[in-house]
């Protein structure tokens, strides 16, 4: 018992007087523990199902040369389509669409350029036209402030003795 003590305290003490090969010993152990089960990094989920490989079909891709003109045209075995090109200027245009699973097909078109990012699609929500009616209560609020800076405006200003002590 006492000749295992003294081996163990030679140990900690290696380990604590920073002995490279015993920390390298140390480390190489950790890893090894820790390749050992993969499982333990990723384990995929009980209710998951098989993951399907989705071929892409087509990639036609011309890369950006150096004015940065480039294009794009992609379609994938699930249905996904993408074609982009960019331009000199830095403008951008392409399309993209896919069927989702209820049979939908999704289209979105798109500009990018000097103006902003500029999708167009029926899956998109659209804003109300303006003017749109004010509400009331905003209304009253907009006149009660005009008010206010007339009532302001009117008054004289205080007199050079308003704040002095008696």
């Amino acid at each position: 018992m006492l000749k295992k003590h003294k081996q163990l305290n030679t140990v900690f003490t290696l380990v604590h007087t920073g002995s490279n090969n015993v920390s390298q010993i140390v480390f190489a152990c950790l890893v090894a523990v820790a390749l050992a089960d993969k499982a333990a990094f990723y384990a995929p989920p009980a209710d998951s199902r098989e993951v399907e490989f989705v071929p892409i079909i087509k990639d036609d891709r011309v890369h950006p040369d150096e004015h940065g003109v480039y294009s794009l045209d992609m379609e994938t075995g699930d249905g996904i389509h993408r074609t982009e090109q960019g331009g000199a200027d830095g403008s951008q245009q392409g399309k993209v669409s896919f069927t989702f699973p209820d049979g939908q097909v999704f289209d979105l078109s798109f500009v990018a350029d000097a103006d902003g990012y500029k999708p167009e699609s029926s899956f998109l929500p659209v804003a109300p036209a303006f003017p749109h009616p004010i509400p009331q209560f905003v209304l009253d609020q907009i006149e009660f402030a005009r008010q206010q800076d007339e009532a302001r405006s009117s008054e004289e200003s205080p007199s050079r003795f308003y704040g002095t002590p008696n």
